[in-house]
């Protein structure tokens, strides 16, 4: 891009500037901003930050002059989201090792399984087209944001600590890495809801579930750049399904944010904050579903039948 912006003589051509600036600017200043919230949630809740990032890179790609084929758009907004919660989640779990709360013979134990479900999940992402990603999407941000307003699985939690192991633990590592790469998700919060499920301490579980999110981030990211190579109409600076745009200007903010929501999870209540962003999952959640033609169509047969 920077040579689009020089003139013959190596000077700056400040009308190619102000074009780039016109054209990269609302994308990269809601990144920002995205990354801004991503990485306080990622600290904060213990997961990736991609309930944010993929909704909002969503839309502005889809308003963004150059925002590519809105067939690939659900595709690069996961895929990205992917590529970021790498960063949130090891800057997270940084932060949270240095109190000791990361319980690695957990994340050791979990990480193939994990691993295997995110290329399962990243394989079948290749396969569907945007509107089944949104609509799948969509609903696993109810399911989530559901959970966030009534936690009544979480008041489930066992005295005595007592993690899957065996089948169980392949099976669920390997659901959790597929839903959490359809999704474009850390997996914090299944992870967390998994562990605390089964005696773990709710700081320590928040604090081991940010190691999900770089399990994942890895092989989803890798994933989404192989199979998004050779698409057509992808915006501009992607690599396969991953803009570097996107990616750098979301990173460069959450790797900030996410300690700060770090302290403030061993600091604060977070019962009241949980409410509040599941109500905007919920909300999120209604706005890509009202997007996805399958529902609009449902919602006219329903309708039309009353």
């Amino acid at each position: 891009m920077l040579p689009l912006l020089l003139s013959s003589g190596g000077a700056l051509d400040a009308g190619a500037l102000q074009a780039g600036v016109a054209a990269y600017g609302p994308l990269v200043g809601s990144m920002l901003a995205a990354g801004l919230v991503a990485g306080f949630v990622a600290g904060m809740f213990g997961i990736g930050g991609g309930f944010v990032v993929v909704p909002a890179l969503a839309a502005v790609l889809t308003i963004l002059p150059g925002g590519g084929d809105p067939t690939h758009i659900m595709h690069v907004a996961i895929g990205t989201s992917l590529a970021t919660i790498f960063f949130t989640s090891l800057r997270s779990v940084q932060a949270h090792a240095k109190r000791g709360a990361v319980d690695w013979t957990i994340l050791k134990g979990w990480l193939p399984w994990v691993a295997g479900g995110v290329v399962i999940g990243v394989a079948l992402t290749g396969r569907m087209d945007g509107s089944t990603l949104k609509l799948i999407f969509g609903l696993g941000v109810l399911v989530m944001g559901l959970h966030f307003i009534f936690p009544v699985l979480s008041r489930l939690q066992r005295e005595e600590e007592n993690m899957p192991k065996g089948a169980v633990r392949a099976g669920l590592g390997s659901v959790l890495g597929a839903f959490c790469a359809l999704l474009g998700i850390g997996g914090g919060t299944p992870a967390v809801l998994i562990m605390t499920l089964n005696g773990v301490n709710i700081h320590r579980a928040v604090a081991t579930a940010a190691g999900f999110g770089t399990i994942i981030a890895v092989p989803g990211a890798i994933g989404s750049m192989i199979i998004g190579l050779g698409a057509e109409g992808l915006p501009a600076g992607s690599v396969g399904f991953v803009n570097l745009i996107a990616l750098a200007a979301i990173t460069a903010m959450s790797i900030i944010t996410a300690p700060m929501g770090a302290a403030a999870a061993h600091s604060l209540d977070p019962r009241k904050l949980k409410r509040i962003f599941g109500v905007y999952l919920v909300v999120t959640s209604v706005i890509m579903l009202s997007d996805s033609p399958l529902v609009a169509r449902v919602i006219s047969v329903f309708s039309g039948g009353a």
